[in-house]
C-alpha cells in the first residue's frame, strides 16, 4: 500500500487558487439538513471545485453500522459499487484511515482486498477521509497525473476538519433540542387552582437551557407540594441534572413517600450521577389548605415567609445540598401561613445578580424591600416585578445565572379546612 504523498508530473495550482476552492467547499458544508446531506453537499462541491486541478472524479460515502462500514451513497463519476456493501471496521486500510484521518492509495497497494475493492467500485487511485469521529468515511476516486498528493491531502484535510466540526455541531444541536423538550416538559404548564391561595412561578435560564427547576405537585383537593431546585452551573449538564430531580420528586411523592425520605433518596441519586453537575440545592414543602407548611431545605437559599405585619421568617431547616454524600440526613421544618402571609421561593441567580456598573449584588435585603412594597399585587405580577428589577439592576435582559421565582400568597380562610395531616413526613 502506498500512502506516501508523491508529486505528479503536472504543475499544481497556486496556493491562492486552491484556497478559494477550499473556501467555496467550506461554505457548502452549511447547507446540509442531515449528516449525510451535509457530507454529500461537501463531496459534490469537491468534485466541481477540484476536478480539473486535483483530478477528483467522484466517490463513495460509508456509514459505521456496529463493526462494519456500509456503503450508503455515491457521488460524481463513481463507477459500480452496490449500495449496502459492507466493509469490516478491522479492514487494514480503514484502520490506517481511522488512525490518520486521511489516506491516499492505489487500488493495487498491499493490504487491499481486490475482490472487495471491485465490489465497492473503487477507482485505480483514491483518497479517503474519516469524518465525525469515524462515524462516516468518504472515498474519492482520483485521476492519476493531476495535481500533487500534497495539495490533495491539504485540501481534503481542511474539508475533513470542517465537515467533522459541522457534524459535531449538528449532534450537539440535536442534544440541545432534546434538552429543551425535556425542560419544557418538566416546568409547570399551569398553576394548580387551590381556593385560598394565589400562586405563580417562572424560570429564566442563563443559556438556552438552564439548571433551575420549580414545580407545583397536587396531592389531593386540600394538599399540594411545592419544590424549587438549583443545579450547580448552568446549560445542558445542569438541565439534565434537574430532570432527575423532577422524576425523583414525582415518583417519590406519588408513592406517598414522606418528604425526608424522598429528599434522602434524591441525595443518593445525585451522588451516583455521572453528570458533571453534581450538586443540587432543593427546597420541597407540603402545604395544606389550612396554611400548615411542612418542608425540607436541602442546602437551598432559604425561602422566606413575609408575614402580614411585615416580619420575615426564613425557612432553613433541612440539611446539606444533594450530591456530596449518599448518606446525607435531613430534618423537617414547620411553619403556618396565615391569611395575608406570602411565601417567596427563589434561586441565587436573583440575589447574586450583579449591578452593571458597581458590581454590587442585588442581595436579600433589596429583594425583601421589593416584595414588601408590592405584596398587595397578584402573585404573577410580583414574580414579573422581581425579574424586571434584576434585569434593570444588571443591565442585561438575559441573566448571568439561571433565575427562578415562586410566590405563594394565602389570601383567606376556607369555610371548611382540612385538619393537619397525620405523619405528613
Amino acid at each position: 500500500m502506498s500512502s506516501q504523498f508523491s508529486r505528479a508530473a503536472t504543475a499544481s495550482p497556486s496556493p491562492k487558487s486552491l484556497f478559494r476552492r477550499v473556501a467555496r467547499t467550506l461554505s457548502a458544508i452549511e447547507q446540509g439538513e442531515t449528516p449525510l446531506a451535509t457530507i454529500r453537499a461537501a463531496a459534490e462541491h469537491m468534485i466541481r471545485n477540484f476536478h480539473a486541478e486535483l483530478g477528483v472524479l467522484g466517490g463513495r460515502i460509508y456509514r459505521l453500522d456496529g463493526v462494519v462500514y456500509e456503503l450508503v451513497d455515491t457521488f460524481g463519476q463513481a463507477q459500480g459499487g452496490q449500495l449496502g456493501v459492507k466493509v469490516p471496521q478491522s479492514y487494514h486500510p480503514i484502520q490506517e484511515l481511522l488512525e490518520r484521518g486521511l489516506v491516499v492509495m492505489d487500488r493495487n497497494a498491499p493490504g487491499l482486498d481486490p475482490e472487495l475493492e471491485r465490489a465497492l467500485g473503487t477507482g485505480e487511485r483514491f483518497a479517503a477521509i474519516a469524518l465525525g469521529d469515524g462515524e462516516y468515511l468518504i472515498s474519492f476516486d482520483v485521476r492519476p497525473g493531476l495535481g500533487t498528493d500534497e495539495d490533495l491531502a491539504a485540501s481534503l484535510n481542511i474539508v475533513r476538519l470542517a465537515i467533522s466540526q459541522k457534524l459535531r455541531q449538528e449532534k450537539f444541536d440535536e442534544i440541545l433540542k432534546d434538552a429543551l423538550r425535556i425542560q419544557s416538559s418538566i416546568l409547570p404548564k399551569r398553576v394548580p387552582d387551590y381556593p385560598g391561595f394565589d400562586m405563580a412561578g417562572d424560570s429564566r435560564p442563563a443559556e438556552l437551557v438552564g439548571g433551575d427547576f420549580y414545580d407545583f405537585i397536587p396531592l389531593s383537593p386540600e394538599i399540594f407540594d411545592l419544590a424549587i431546585a438549583d443545579a450547580s452551573g448552568h446549560g445542558l449538564p445542569a438541565a439534565l441534572q434537574v430532570r432527575d430531580i423532577y422524576v425523583g420528586l414525582r415518583m417519590g411523592l406519588a408513592r406517598d413517600f414522606k418528604l425526608v425520605r424522598t429528599v434522602e433518596r434524591l441525595a443518593t441519586i445525585i451522588n451516583r450521577s455521572k453528570l458533571t453537575s453534581k450538586f443540587v440545592s432543593l427546597f420541597v414543602a407540603e402545604l395544606e389548605s389550612n396554611g400548615n407548611l411542612v418542608y425540607v431545605n436541602a442546602g437551598h437559599v432559604p425561602p422566606m415567609v413575609l408575614r402580614r405585619d411585615g416580619k420575615v421568617l426564613y425557612l432553613r431547616e433541612g440539611g446539606m445540598v444533594l450530591g456530596p454524600s449518599d448518606k446525607a440526613a435531613y430534618v423537617r421544618g414547620f411553619v403556618k401561613l396565615e391569611p395575608g402571609d406570602l411565601l417567596l421561593m427563589y434561586t441565587d441567580g436573583i440575589t447574586e445578580c450583579l449591578h452593571h456598573r458597581t458590581g454590587e449584588e442585588f442581595g436579600v435585603e433589596r429583594l425583601v424591600r421589593l416584595v414588601r412594597r408590592h405584596r398587595q399585587q397578584p402573585a404573577r405580577q410580583i414574580v414579573r416585578m422581581i425579574f424586571d428589577a434584576t434585569a434593570s439592576f444588571s443591565g442585561e435582559t438575559t441573566p448571568a445565572d439561571d433565575q427562578t421565582v415562586v410566590v405563594v400568597k394565602r389570601t383567606g380562610v376556607l369555610e371548611t379546612s382540612a385538619g393537619e395531616r397525620d405523619n405528613a413526613v
